[in-house]
């Protein structure tokens, strides 16, 4: 004999649309659960496993004006995009405005609250390592180049016997010396040393460094920026 079918619910009452990264307290959700119920028990529905519905009563007057008043406080006014972009900050940025400030406190209070945290939480975690490897660029860069007075013209480079057969050492010194003036976290940053590239007298007639694109460029970087880094390692070891 096949169980009994459970009836269908009726529409829900129209409520306000919250979301777990806003953080309401949690005795509004209580207060919404308890409207749910009322509408259902006075229009006479009754689910499987719902015995409590009995014993549920309309919100009064105080109830509701209790409940607005909640719907108004903490993050009411944020949205998915304010969240994504929160957490793209904690990735990107260690300071924050004063209001990012207060929702970072109740996020980290109640982050176990959210339903993917452990995506968020990883998410973070990368960006996290992502600053520190950008600290550690700048500060390779800047004691490189703080032991030159006129580093576009005495710049020297520790190849090894890693140059690569590419790029000569005037492109090099080039890309190196205007990364390092731009900064290296600066948004666009290997754009701006294309058109810089273009622009420069030096460089007239250099078809292959005036034909990489951005990305290129990057990775030339990031290979001379390995070269400075181990140059480095090497010169604090002697000290």
């Amino acid at each position: 004999m096949s169980e009994p079918r459970v009836p269908k619910a009726p529409r829900r009452p129209r409520q306000p649309n919250v979301q777990d990264f806003q953080y309401f307290p949690p005795h509004l959700f209580e207060l919404l659960d308890r409207e749910i119920y009322a509408y259902r028990k006075s229009i006479g529905y009754k689910a499987v496993r719902d015995p409590d519905l009995d014993e549920q009563e309309a919100l009064n007057e105080d109830e509701q004006y209790e409940k607005e008043q909640l719907l108004q406080q903490d993050f009411c006014n944020w949205t998915k995009r304010d969240f994504n972009q929160f957490i793209k900050a904690n990735e990107k940025y260690d300071k924050t405005p004063d209001e990012v400030m207060s929702y970072a406190r109740v996020f980290w209070d109640r982050c176990h609250e959210l339903t993917d945290v452990e995506r968020i939480m990883a998410q973070i975690e990368r960006g996290e390592t992502k600053i520190h490897h950008r600290i550690s660029i700048k500060k390779a860069l800047d004691a490189k180049m703080t032991r030159y007075k006129a580093p576009f013209h005495q710049l020297r480079i520790q190849y090894n016997t890693n140059k690569g057969k590419n790029y000569a050492e005037e492109e090099d010194h080039f890309l190196l010396c205007m990364l390092y003036k731009f900064g290296f976290d600066k948004e666009n940053v290997y754009e701006e040393l294309r058109y810089s590239i273009r622009q420069s007298p030096q460089f007239r007639f250099d078809w292959f460094l005036k034909s990489r694109i951005s990305i290129e460029l990057q990775r030339r970087l990031n290979t001379l920026i390995t070269f400075v880094e181990r140059e480095n390692q090497e010169l604090e070891e002697r000290e």
